[in-house]
């Protein structure tokens, strides 16, 4: 049975430290939505500034996770999301855990374990990342990382003292309206 007769739930993880990380963030929400064929995006987290995992001389990430419901087949979904980071200014230059416009990846594609060129899923280190596995929780607290385990045990090993979350635009102003 392929995915195109179903489809599956998939997580991509969200970041950006470049530009404006908060709006690429929130418009890689929205190009989520609209942009992929056959997939609906059926949940995100919050946004969370954190500290760069790789070289530290560069400025604090936005992460985010979204949800999709999606019926393409894992490469195809991947195609899509490099098409997005493509439109958003990101240029591919080989560089691991540099500065980025945009990032967009794959962390997981229902259940399946996929071992492929430029695809692996789950996502190499998911497990070890506080701003993918926190943001994960909030999304799907019952959800068990192939070759991993539970996702809740995955987030007792992070304090989330690196994790800052971000107020969303329309938090703010509905706040501001309820101080009059």
């Amino acid at each position: 049975m392929s995915t195109a007769d179903h489809g599956v739930q998939a997580f991509i993880g969200i970041g950006a430290n470049l530009g404006e990380p908060e709006a690429q963030v929130r418009e890689a929400f929205e190009r989520l939505a609209q942009e992929l064929p056959q997939t609906r995006l059926t949940g995100r987290s919050r946004l969370f500034r954190n500290p760069p995992m790789g070289p530290q001389d560069q400025p604090d990430y936005v992460n985010a996770v979204a949800r999709l419901h999606t019926r393409l087949e894992p490469l195809d979904l991947l195609a899509g999301l490099q098409a997005i980071e493509c439109a958003c200014g990101r240029k591919r230059d080989g560089s691991r855990w540099g500065p980025r416009l945009l990032d967009l990846d794959l962390l997981l594609f229902g259940e399946q374990s996929l071992d492929l060129p430029g695809l692996q899923v789950p996502h190499a280190g998911i497990a070890e990342r506080d701003f993918v596995v926190l943001p994960l929780l909030e999304l799907a607290p019952g959800l068990q990382i192939p070759g991993a385990g539970p996702l809740e045990g995955l987030a007792r090993r992070f304090d989330g003292a690196a994790l800052i979350p971000i107020a969303e635009p329309e938090a703010g102003v509905a706040a501001a309206e309820g101080r009059r």
